[in-house]
């Protein structure tokens, strides 16, 4: 999987780490209180608290990483890679540390407005990004390891004053020219 697995794993990378993002911005944790009432008498259905925005950052990380190993070449290209890597795995480390905070913090928050003994479920969102954090974080770490067998972007994409200058030849001299014809070689070659 060096040159033919560079464009399945970069969009798997990708995908993955838009997966990851997406499901860090939604709500990880719901509860099922349709019978149960507060003391005002009102219905809870969702809490706004079982997110965790972390996960969305690091995504977008994951993500921006993944671009900048599209153009860039030679060792940054590494680096870069692994700082993806890392991002990624921290994501996937925001995933598992949430499954527990998330519930327990939810809990708190119902037991402050009263009630308790509530069954708190993990939503198919955090399954989701859970799932996608993972194959983001394989992704990575696999691209760190491949990534200097993978084709580059050819310098002809490079910005103007990046290349080396080379001075550019002085221009014969008519003197220069008549030397060159009496040496035998012909000046319009």
């Amino acid at each position: 999987m060096t040159r033919s697995g560079f464009a399945p794993l970069v969009v798997l990378g990708l995908a993955s780490g838009v997966g990851a993002a997406v499901g860090g911005n939604q709500l990880w944790v719901t509860f099922d209180a349709d019978e149960q009432q507060d003391s005002w008498g009102m219905a809870f259905g969702l809490s706004e608290s079982a997110s965790v925005p972390l996960a969305t950052a690091l995504g977008l990380v994951v993500l921006a990483c993944w671009g900048v190993v599209l153009v860039a070449r030679g060792r940054p290209r590494r680096v870069v890679a692994a700082l993806g890597a890392l991002a990624a795995v921290g994501t996937l480390a925001t995933y598992v540390v949430g499954f527990f905070t998330a519930a327990r913090d939810l809990e708190d928050e119902l037991a402050g407005v009263g009630l308790t003994g509530v069954d708190v479920d993990h939503t198919r969102w955090f399954w989701f990004g859970l799932a996608c954090a993972v194959v983001s974080a394989a992704a990575a770490v696999l691209a760190v390891r491949l990534v200097p067998h993978w084709p580059e972007i050819g310098s002809r994409y490079d910005a103007p004053g990046d290349q080396d200058r080379q001075e550019p030849a002085a221009e014969p001299s008519n003197l220069d020219l008549w030397k060159a014809l009496d040496e035998g070689d012909d000046p319009t070659r």
